[in-house]
């Protein structure tokens, strides 16, 4: 890291909400742009920064700062030009001379420690000087917070959004209890707290520390575990080595969190003493019920005559519904709740569409799935409009708080919801609450598909709670039940060994043994051998693989990890190029053109969407979410991204860090999505990761055509490892436990 000792000349850009500054600033006859995240400085102010040189495509050379270091003007033309830069509300250019004409070299100290004397000043009375005073007492507030916090190693953005929370109570704030941070700000993790707690000397056995630790821990379970509890036993571990301390502690602050309502403990079938946040213990609790309801209640609306109108709608369809399917039909209609759930090719879609003509003359029907491009997928199988839970219950930008609810429930006598593996508890509380008792409710979905990406395991624990009427389809009625892609997902989810380079044209192997070949070999599948084997028209070979061929990889890591992959195909697929806009950030370059996913929700974010009826806008994009990038402004730091539902979005630089590119995605990121051509490495990894149900996922993503790069003895491995990783949920028991 270098240093930059430089007096502030002028700021070109700033942007109020992150901090992002443009800077001009002087070095003996020397002018620098420097360019970061910082507090608001005024000319005239000597500065000490700490950061990198780099290298703007359009801009040129600029300092990048990470950190900066304010030295007060000290000489009489610096301290005019700071007070007359308007920073300080009150104070223009002919105020500044007069304060400099009053007191001289000690303008700052007065506005310090005397600013009742500003009263001497020419043209200023007391009601100006309080304003004058307000003003410089905020700024010098927000630095001094600004400065404090990264003196503990927080980046500025961090830092900003702390003092944005706090306010000018930050620094005391903070001192108090640094690790109500954790449950306060999206951003400081425990780590971050607890290693600022113990800098500022806090005692190791604090009871704010522990009870932050148990938080956290149960928290990180759900984010990356999907647990909705922990049992008692694994968390008092778990808290033991990560604050290094006694059990007895550990065990004390658990009890004291059960009487103050901060954990809920209780006792499940598999578990006698489970312990979980309250939200999640409630959202289960919910679930449960609210199915429970729906299933009493039966759908208000009758279907006269359904075994001749289903044998009339084989007839015009010219097909035969098999036992299976007819019991799945007949369910749909006839029970309040109803999952449907198969593999690939069992006729899920057929079923939909069979109920949508059986029901539509006489029932208002609304489809939903939990992203965008399930939506789309479910629209296209159906020719009905669907939309994503989200955007069907008018979500109101605030996590989880939705403005369809049970006093404003979803006006229809049919939900359909498809993709159910990937709802979790929250999604799912949320969906429960728009539904009236009396209304069908129709749950599709793939339950040996890998789990939701959030906290829970819905899908799966209402079928294995064999309490809610369920159907399961194992036959695959595709006319094109022949495909390899369908009968090797089949073969993999029943433990036997796919068949590899059979005489079919839609699924393939290629044996690369070493890493390095099998990422090479994927680029060039991308870049050139598969947009010819597909005939895709010459001059659009990058753009069309883009679009229609997806790398999927088990793994984040490696050589043939999703990061490594998505640097490698951006080269090959979007390259640089003189006059394409360009944008770094963090250690990622993003080019117009590229293609980029969101990788948390952000529920705040704006949207424009042009539709049939004029320009419609709103807020929210999703973890999953895959979009491309329209628009690059490397000046103001923003980049414009056009998602698969034609949601238009511009990103503000702090709001970037929930984007990655989207070349190769994990296979967990995928779930939902349907693409034309997968490509996959199978070249090894974690045993944890490198399981049958992951295999299974990637293969039955693709519509068209398989590609696997690898080796045999890896699909092997995966195709045997039916290691399905728990996880602690009690959504299976509260179901029973409401069956008498």
């Amino acid at each position: 890291m270098e240093q930059l000792s430089a007096t502030v000349l002028e700021t070109t850009f700033r942007n109020d909400d992150n901090g992002y500054t443009v800077l001009r600033v002087v070095l003996g006859r020397t002018q620098y742009t420097v360019v970061g995240q910082m507090p608001e400085l005024s000319s005239g102010e000597s500065v000490t920064f700490q950061g990198d040189w780099t290298e703007h495509p359009v801009y040129g050379r600029q300092f990048s700062a990470k950190t900066c270091q304010i030295t007060p003007p000290s000489t009489q033309s610096a301290i005019e030009k700071y007070l007359g830069s308007g920073l300080i509300r009150g104070i223009g250019p002919a105020t500044a001379k007069l304060i400099l004409a009053t007191f001289g070299d000690n303008a700052l100290r007065v506005l310090d420690e005397s600013p009742q004397r500003l009263t001497e000043v020419p043209g200023i009375g007391p009601k100006k000087a309080a304003m004058i005073l307000e003003s410089y007492g905020q700024q010098m507030s927000m630095r001094q917070v600004l400065v404090f916090l990264q003196n503990y190693g927080l980046s500025p953005n961090l830092a900003m959004k702390i003092a944005k929370t706090y306010g000018e109570g930050t620094i005391e704030a903070v001192k108090q209890n640094p690790y109500r941070m954790v449950t306060d700000i999206d951003g400081v993790g425990f780590l971050t707290a607890d290693r600022i707690a113990l800098s500022m000397g806090m005692d190791p056995s604090s009871e704010f520390r522990v009870r932050s630790a148990l938080y956290f821990l149960l928290n990180e379970a759900a984010v990356n575990g999907g647990h909705t509890y922990l049992p008692r036993h694994i968390l008092v571990q778990r808290a033991v080595a990560l604050l290094r301390v006694e059990e007895e502690l550990v065990q004390a602050q658990i009890e004291e969190g059960l009487l103050m309502k901060l954990l809920i403990g209780q006792r499940l079938p598999d578990c006698e003493n489970a312990l979980c946040l309250p939200f999640f213990f409630h959202a289960e609790s919910e679930i449960a019920l609210r199915l429970h309801t729906l299933m009493e209640s039966r759908p208000y609306k009758k279907v006269p005559g359904l075994t001749q109108r289903i044998t009339a709608l084989e007839k015009e369809l010219s097909i035969t519904f098999s036992p299976i399917q007819k019991k799945a039909i007949i369910g749909a209609v006839q029970e309040g709740v109803l999952v449907i759930t198969g593999g690939p090719g069992t006729g899920k879609t057929t079923i939909i569409r069979c109920i949508l003509r059986l029901l539509k003359e006489e029932n208002d029907i609304l489809l939903a799935a939990p992203t965008g491009r399930a939506a789309k997928r479910m629209s296209e199988a159906t020719g009905e409009e669907a939309k994503t839970i989200h955007r069907m219950l008018e979500y109101g930008g605030d996590e989880n708080v939705f403005a369809r609810d049970e006093n404003f429930p979803l006006e229809t006598d049919c939900l359909i919801v498809d993709e159910m593996s990937m709802v979790d508890v929250a999604l799912m509380r949320g969906l429960l609450r728009a539904v009236l008792p009396g209304t069908r409710l129709i749950l599709v979905g793939d339950a040996d598909q890998l789990p939701s990406v959030g906290a829970g395991n819905v899908l799966r624990d209402i079928l294995q709670s064999d309490t809610v009427p369920s159907v399961r389809l194992t036959d695959i009625f595709r006319q094109e039940g022949d495909s390899m892609i369908v009968v090797n997902a089949h073969r993999i989810n029943h433990g036997e060994m796919p068949v590899l380079n059979a005489r079919h044209n839609d699924f393939f192997f290629e044996r690369k043994t070493l890493q390095t070949d099998a990422a090479q070999t994927i680029c060039d599948l991308l870049s050139r051998r598969l947009p010819a084997y597909l005939n895709f028209p010459k001059g659009k070979w990058q753009a069309d693989a883009t679009r229609c061929i997806q790398v999927l990889s088990p793994t984040k890591k490696g050589e043939c990890g999703s990061f490594a992959l998505n640097r490698l195909l951006q080269s090959a697929l979007n390259p640089e190029q003189k006059g394409k806009e360009s944008l770094v950030h963090g250690e990622m370059e993003y080019r117009v053109g590229d293609k980029v996913i969101q990788t948390k929700n952000d529920y705040q974010i704006t949207y424009t969407r042009r539709t049939c009826t004029g320009l419609e806008e709103g807020t929210g994009v999703f973890n999953g979410d895959v979009g491309y990038i329209q628009h690059i402004d490397p000046a103001e730091h923003l980049m414009t991204v056009c998602f698969d539902d034609e949601r238009i979005v511009t990103y503000q630089k702090q709001q970037l860090d929930a984007l990655e590119l989207a070349y190769c995605l994990t296979v967990h990121k995928s779930q939902g999505s349907e693409f034309p051509v997968v490509v996959l490495p199978v070249v090894g990894g974690p045993p944890m990761l490198m399981a049958r149900n992951l295999l299974y996922t990637a293969l039955t993503r693709a519509k068209q055509l398989v590609v696997l790069v690898g080796r045999e003895e890896v699909i092997a491995q995966m195709v045997n490892n039916d290691h399905v990783a728990t996880r602690y949920t009690t959504l299976k028991a509260r179901l029973q436990a409401l069956v008498p």
